[in-house]
């Protein structure tokens, strides 16, 4: 038989193929799924989330343990940004177990705008808490030399803390390209 497209329709039968399964589709897995690296509903999506969820995790423990974090807006915005997506990415990642165990394809338009969405807002407000956090930072350590002033304000930890929280969104902004990727492979 011969197959055009999912839209096209052969002039000599009249009928559309917009029908065929996912296995007589090309660039379908057997469920229907793309193989797109760290799309939802795959072993590299769920490793890609629980990553974020041990950065995020260690990141905001870091922060937590360093005195005096929440006196600074930025560090402070930035641990309840890094929780959020500590519980955003957990909850991804229970997606990715749900679906792959009971082989539920996660790859439906509907399902992937949500989670677009909320990724790539989570992927700014990373950015933006990072950002403010490591120019805090840099203002504490080189520019006004609080560090070596005031001893119970522990840089070290600040630094340790945004650089763990820029990985977080390093895999934040993988995953949402993925997706984002993957979404727009349907229009």
């Amino acid at each position: 038989t011969y197959i055009t497209s999912a839209t096209d329709s052969s002039p000599s039968t009249g009928f559309s193929t917009s029908h065929l399964s996912a296995e007589q589709s090309p660039g379908r897995e057997k469920h229907g799924m793309k193989r797109i690296v760290g799309s939802p509903g795959t072993w590299s999506g769920m490793a890609l989330r629980l990553s974020q969820c041990f950065f995020a995790a260690a990141s905001s423990l870091a922060m937590c343990s360093a005195f005096g974090f929440s006196n600074y807006s930025a560090y402070f915005y930035m641990n309840l940004v890094l929780i959020v997506q500590l519980l955003w990415s957990l909850y991804l990642a229970c997606q990715d177990i749900f679906s792959m165990r009971n082989n539920r394809d996660l790859h439906a338009p509907d399902i992937l705008l949500f989670f677009v969405i909320i990724d790539w807002a989570m992927a700014i407000l990373m950015f933006s808490g990072f950002c403010a956090s490591a120019s805090v930072t840099i203002f504490f350590m080189k520019d006004m030399n609080f560090c070596a002033e005031y001893s119970r304000l522990d840089c070290s930890q600040f630094t340790l803390s945004v650089t763990l929280a820029f990985i977080t969104w390093l895999l934040q902004a993988a995953s949402s390209f993925s997706g984002f990727w993957l979404l727009i492979s349907f229009f």
